[in-house]
């Protein structure tokens, strides 16, 4: 267990003619490149907000004398990410939930339907 972590995931999703979302997969290790002007605004806003969420509650910062505030861009003041998961509040649920054999029945029915449509998709021409 570690305790006072976090982790910023990233997802990728697709949206079809009909604007309905997939989820394509989601990276434990995202890539935080500012290959373009968006991201350039986008990646350092989200950085600094996740360590509003994660590291500013153990670690609250110094208020900024009012000549300073100035050098901080109004953009990042707004944090537009929510926390999706506290141990604190979620943990036990979590566990209970974990202990229960119920959650890891319905895993693994997932995973069947996602290997046997694998197992069906692949080339079985017969050919030796």
């Amino acid at each position: 267990k570690r305790c006072n972590s976090f982790e910023v995931f990233g997802y990728d999703f697709m949206i079809d003619e009909d604007w309905k979302v997939y989820l394509i997969e989601v990276n434990t290790n995202p890539c935080l490149e500012l290959s373009s002007p968006y991201l350039a605004r986008l990646i350092p806003q989200m950085l600094d907000n996740a360590m509003r969420i994660a590291v500013d509650p153990l670690f609250p910062p110094p208020p900024w004398p009012n000549a300073k505030r100035h050098l901080f861009p109004e953009t990042l003041t707004d944090n537009r990410f929510d926390l999706v998961f506290d141990e604190a509040t979620d943990g036990k649920e979590l566990t209970k939930l974990l202990e229960s054999n119920e959650c890891l029945d319905e895993i693994k029915e997932i995973n069947e339907e996602l290997y046997d449509d694998d197992e069906g998709s692949g080339d079985e021409s017969g050919d030796d």
